[in-house]
């Protein structure tokens, strides 16, 4: 199993930053990517930054806009950790973030999704 446990989040007025932390707990699996992702109530949860273990790092180019200049995501794979630093914070990234990742059983192939509980984010005035 993979168990996720999220914290920062919070309340910031617009321009200001934030930092998000998740730290993994697992037995029996290999992480093969890791990151946050955030859903607004009745949307679809969506990517927000992904990195592998190789520091290939992928960023959202959503409807909501861009978040890469703004937001940084960094990962310790030896610690099983990930941080998502988010400058110049926006009323439009308001929402709840998760943290994922996707992991594989030690010798298997199949891929898993294992998610945080969530945290909010609220940018506002």
């Amino acid at each position: 199993q993979v168990q996720l446990v999220e914290s920062g989040g919070g309340f910031v007025q617009p321009g200001g930053s934030l930092r998000l932390s998740c730290a993994a707990t697992r037995t029996g699996f290999i992480i093969d990517v890791m990151g946050w992702y955030r859903q607004a109530p009745g949307e679809q949860r969506e990517l927000v930054a992904s990195v592998g273990t190789a520091g290939d790092t992928k960023y959202s180019d959503s409807v909501q806009g861009s978040v890469q200049g703004r937001f940084t995501i960094s990962a310790d794979y030896a610690k099983n950790t990930v941080d998502l630093h988010m400058n110049s914070l926006k009323p439009e990234d308001t929402d709840v973030y998760y943290c994922g990742v996707v992991a594989r059983r030690y010798g298997r192939s199949r891929l898993q999704h294992f998610w945080g509980q969530g945290t909010q984010v609220t940018v506002s005035s």
